[in-house]
């Protein structure tokens, strides 16, 4: 039975294949839901000894303390799921997310996201200070997803060069994989900090993975990662874009500090698009995923999913687009722009959808589907998708032309999911 449903599905009801696309995203949304997801992968043994963590396991005889802390997007709803779980065995712990959840042994603090501010370095100043003292008998568990990289800010000096490094880079077109490279040498917890201080206790870190590709460790920065990346590198990728005004720090290299650490990937864009996948084959088309690591401009991302479009076809894709923001930009994200940039090329009987696996397209709503006459009813109402473009404000042009998803927060994170459905 679904968890998450599109919020305004009522929109859609006049299109057979809206419908159908609203099913086979929300297959994927439920496939990642957050709660289920630790349900599935971490176990607790009957007598209460042995803690199973997808293929780990740890002698829980062996414990004294257990603390969980987490940044991200899937941070309150993996502390609840965990406390189920756990219950009294929690010493103690924090979540900085960006909504806050009522918890019995973990304490939930609110920050804000994209941009780090006073209240994320507050949050983290909490989070250092509760495991300084931390032993070789305690296990911390560590939930890592996306959105960690703002929430999670330490020391203080981070916040402002986070804030101005992010706003630069927007503008400058850096890859997500640069960003993070550089964030890693801004921060104190980043790039393996903070493993270097849970050391010398086990370290559990249960990723949930929102970078296009898989890459794990760049989840959030990297907090409980060993940083392959120098500082040099990071500044490289700085001279490279023109950005200065940064100090930069190296990361630890140390062995010693890893040696107790292990990371464990709980769920990625591939599990979206498998259950995707497999629900628009119930449905009778001819799935296919293009791929889960997109990464591309707006324009190659619909010419790729559009390659493989044919006959009653599913084409699949995760990932997320790479946008340049030049001048004041409007409203929406991501999604709304792919969408915005597929519309001139849909066909009587195309649907195609962007969501946010997270719920918030930079603004209140998911994402967007359009059909084969949404771009004739914005020709009716005198609306020019160009113009909107040129803008960034995707959002406004289909709060007008209709198409926004509401979903809400969905307390799961692994990137962005896109479907082109051709009847």
């Amino acid at each position: 039975m679904f968890r998450i449903q599109i919020k305004n599905r009522a929109d859609f009801a006049g299109s057979s294949g809206c419908l159908d696309a609203l099913q086979i995203v929300e297959a994927g949304l439920n496939a990642i839901d957050t709660e289920a997801v630790i349900a599935a992968s971490v176990v607790l043994s009957e007598d209460g000894a042995r803690l199973q963590i997808k293929d780990f396991a740890v002698d829980l005889r062996t414990i004294q303390r257990i603390r969980v802390i987490g940044f991200g997007k899937a941070s309150c709803d993996a502390a609840v799921a965990l406390e189920k779980i756990l219950r009294e065995k929690i010493t103690d712990g924090i979540v900085i997310d960006t909504k806050q959840v009522q918890c019995e042994f973990i304490t939930s603090f609110v920050g804000t996201h994209p941009l780090p501010s006073e209240q994320n370095v507050a949050a983290s100043g909490k989070m250092v200070d509760l495991i300084k003292g931390v032993r070789s008998d305690d296990l911390a568990i560590v939930i890592v997803s996306g959105g960690g990289s703002a929430l999670l800010c330490w020391p203080e000096e981070e916040c402002a060069q986070g804030r101005k490094l992010y706003t630069e880079f927007l503008a400058a077109g850096g890859t997500i994989g640069e960003l993070n490279t550089v964030r890693k040498h801004l921060s104190l917890v980043k790039g393996g900090g903070l493993a270097k201080m849970l050391y010398p206790a086990t370290v559990v870190g249960l990723v949930f993975c929102d970078v296009p590709g898989g890459k794990v460790e760049d989840v959030a920065s990297g907090p409980t990662f060993r940083d392959e990346t120098t500082s040099a590198d990071a500044q490289k990728i700085l001279d490279k874009y023109g950005l200065t005004g940064f100090t930069l720090t190296e990361t630890p290299k140390e062995e010693i500090y890893f040696e107790k650490v292990r990371n464990i990937l709980l769920v990625s864009s591939d599990d979206a698009l498998a259950a995707m996948y497999h629900e628009a084959e119930k449905l009778g088309y001819a799935a296919k995923i293009f791929s889960s690591k997109m990464y591309g401009t707006a324009e190659e991302t619909v010419k790729n999913l559009k390659s493989l479009a044919g006959r009653r076809t599913a084409v699949l894709g995760g990932g997320e687009i790479k946008v340049n923001v030049t001048g004041t930009p409007g409203a929406g994200g991501r999604c709304s722009h792919l969408a915005l940039t597929a519309l001139g090329r849909m066909h009587e009987g195309d649907v195609f959808v962007a969501v946010a696996s997270d719920g918030v397209d930079n603004s209140d709503a998911a994402g967007v589907m359009i059909d084969g006459g949404t771009a004739a009813h914005a020709r009716s109402i005198d609306l020019d998708p160009e113009d909107y473009l040129v803008q960034f404000d995707s959002y406004n042009f289909f709060k007008q032309a209709g198409g926004l998803l509401f979903t809400g927060p969905t307390g799961a994170n692994v990137s962005d999911l896109m479907l082109w459905i051709t009847k």
